[in-house]
């Protein structure tokens, strides 16, 4: 037996404990890290061949081993925009690099620019929102990829297009003198509100005329269609036929107030008094309000005047072997040679979980479970202290002899 060598297997398990610590200080300190997967270190002995009854003592390897797909819980807050993953998958985020890594940390709120960052400063990336079809993704790879930004759009207006007119005109009504009318709020093209007047005109036993217009602010009239109402016996509009006028279009100050279709067949001519009543579509010119985030990743723009805009669907990705990749700086996470590659996708769809809006995933720490290591690893690190001190005393002991 070599007492060199029983010294060095003693420094050997030292270095194997304080390793151990070294993991269980991490794991300690980043209890309360959102998204956050523990470390733990593993060991496996070294032996040295030994022979004629003499033994040669080996010493201590360590690797470590993350749990990344061991899922924590889930804290909910009020914020939109804190995201966590119910199942398997990460998010993809950029980092200041111009890298894309994966990651488990959800916390993003939203910066001036628009875009979603963590706690850690990467940003959210995801693919432009298409209501007719998913984005095509690079199933391998991250081509395609944008920053998620909610401000995007800025100022946001809908420029009114059709509308729908009900109610009833008086059927008894002297023909050629009655005349009455009604307002309907449309929008132009840069979202200001105008203001549409419809004139009804009794012009014989069941028929009438509808005058519709647009007065400006200096007074002058712009007549936008004239339509003939016909009714049945019954008081059911027959003409126009279907029901529907067309106005004309409209150039008002630079804006364009587009021809709108109106909808009237459900308008009646009854032995009731006037009551007229209508809707026009188009929404008003309005500022970014909030964020929504749908549990298969689509990011919505809330607007102020009540609009929702989908404009992004966050990307997803996975791979064969989680536990296997590589930690960076900031709690995020890049593909290694034993991860197998990267594979992309949605969630909700086969292999990745739904995501949770107004939700954390926290750490998968046990904290009572680190402190029995830390104990461990003291009392472990301390008798390994003691096989080197007995070695030395030993070695000491034998130059002695000389004396």
């Amino acid at each position: 037996m070599s007492l060199y060598g029983t010294m060095r297997t003693g420094v050997s398990g030292m270095n194997a404990q304080a390793n151990r610590l070294s993991t269980v200080a991490d794991n300690i300190a980043n209890s309360s890290t959102v998204g956050y997967k523990k470390a733990s270190t593993q060991f496996s002995s070294m032996i040295l061949p030994s022979g004629n009854g003499s033994y040669n003592s080996g010493g201590v390897n360590t690797t470590v081993r993350y749990s990344i797909s061991d899922q924590g819980a889930f804290t909910y807050t009020t914020s939109a925009t804190d995201l966590a993953i119910n199942g398997e998958g990460f998010f993809i985020v950029g980092g200041a690099d111009g890298s894309n890594y994966l990651t488990r940390a959800g916390n993003f709120e939203v910066q001036p620019d628009g875009s979603l960052t963590n706690a850690a400063g990467f940003t959210l990336m995801g693919y432009p929102y298409s209501s007719t079809t998913d984005p095509t993704i690079v199933i391998n790879g991250f081509d395609g990829l944008e920053e998620v930004n909610v401000q995007a759009g800025g100022m946001n207006s809908t420029p009114s297009k059709a509308g729908v007119v009900t109610g009833n005109l008086p059927s008894g009504e002297t023909a050629g003198t009655y005349t009455k009318s009604s307002s309907l709020v449309a929008y132009d093209s840069q979202g200001n509100s105008r203001l549409l007047d419809l004139a009804f005109s009794k012009t014989a036993d069941n028929e009438w005329s509808l005058a519709v217009s647009y007065k400006d602010d200096a007074g002058t009239v712009h007549p936008l269609g004239s339509y003939a109402l016909e009714f049945d016996a019954a008081g059911k509009l027959v003409v126009p036929a279907g029901g529907t006028i067309s106005t004309a279009g409209l150039t008002i100050a630079g804006a364009e107030l587009s021809p709108l279709d109106i909808d009237l067949s459900d308008m009646s001519q009854l032995g009731s008094p006037y009551s007229v009543e209508g809707n026009i579509d188009g929404r008003a010119a309005s500022a970014v309000d909030t964020v929504e985030i749908s549990k298969d990743g689509i990011v919505s723009i809330l607007y102020k005047n009540g609009q929702s805009m989908p404009a992004y669907r966050i990307a997803m990705a996975n791979v064969q072997s989680p536990n296997n990749l590589t930690p960076r700086e900031g709690n995020v996470y890049s593909q290694s040679n034993d991860s197998g590659v990267i594979v992309m996708g949605y969630a909700g769809n086969s292999g990745y979980g739904s995501i949770l809006s107004k939700a954390l995933e926290d750490s998968n720490v046990d904290i009572a479970g680190e402190l029995t290591s830390m104990i461990e690893s003291q009392r472990n690190y301390t008798a390994n202290s003691k096989v080197f001190q007995t070695g030395s005393e030993l070695l000491e002991t034998l130059v002695n002899l000389k004396r």
